[in-house]
């Protein structure tokens, strides 16, 4: 799933005066470490403050997962993951870690999808 439209609606808010700086960049210290150490960056400047680049960074959710769960990856971890895993989500917040923006830029799910039951008797 795209967030892309929600993104547009929350900098028009922010630039029409409905929504505060403070209310959109409002990035979690975990989030920004997460950003430091696992994000990957791009070359999208940050739709609020325009100065930096945003930087990517995915997390990872799903039962199957066990101790990963809920956790930073970077994207080439991603492969290997789907391949060993049952379904889980993958969730990718774009941030920026001059002003703290972010804000969730897509979702999908990855993994081999649950066991095959049909064949065991």
């Amino acid at each position: 799933m795209d967030y892309g439209l929600a993104k547009r609606a929350v900098v028009h808010s922010l630039r029409t005066g409905h929504a505060s700086r403070r209310e959109v960049c409002d990035a979690q210290p975990y989030l920004l470490r997460a950003a430091r150490h696992f994000g990957e960056p791009t070359e999208r400047p940050c739709p609020v403050c325009e100065k930096e680049n945003v930087t990517n960074v995915t997390y990872v959710y799903g039962d199957s997962l066990g101790r990963h769960a809920g956790q930073a990856k970077v994207t080439s971890e991603l492969a290997a993951m789907a391949h060993d895993y049952d379904e889980f989500r993958v969730y990718v917040v774009e941030v920026c870690q001059g002003c703290s923006w972010n804000h969730l830029t897509v979702s999908y799910v990855l993994g081999n999808g649950p066991p095959d039951l049909a064949g065991q008797a």
